[in-house]
């Protein structure tokens, strides 16, 4: 079994994000809530009106943005390919400590690697 190299899973990771576009990070929410019409019969039963907005961060402030119907499914595939893009990262992250430590022994001059192959 051949241990993965930094440079192998930098390639992984390229390849594996060459299909996620459209991409974003939030949540997207249907909300329903009065309009400013005055005697709107919709508001006056208590339906309200429904509309999509995606919520978001620009830095320490979270924003709110208005999608119309027709953006919803493109919307949702750009968070989805976001979390993937989470997926992939925390995927990384661990892969690329692994291959940082390959190779290495401890203090007691022992193979780290047949240690974790172990567990």
């Amino acid at each position: 079994m051949r241990s993965e190299t930094t440079n192998d899973i930098r390639q992984w990771f390229r390849g594996a994000m060459q299909g996620l576009w459209p991409i974003a990070e939030g949540s997207l929410s249907l909300r329903k809530c009065p309009c400013i019409r005055p005697n709107c019969p919709a508001c006056a039963r208590g339906e309200g009106h429904s509309s999509y907005v995606l919520y978001g961060r620009q830095g320490n402030k979270r924003l709110s943005i208005y999608v119309p119907e027709n953006l919803v499914p493109e919307v949702q595939a750009a968070l989805e390919n976001g979390r993937r893009l989470q997926q992939l990262m925390n995927e990384a992250g661990l892969r690329y400590v692994r291959a940082l430590k390959g190779g290495r022994t401890d203090s007691r001059g022992k193979d780290r690697r047949t240690r974790e192959r172990k567990r």
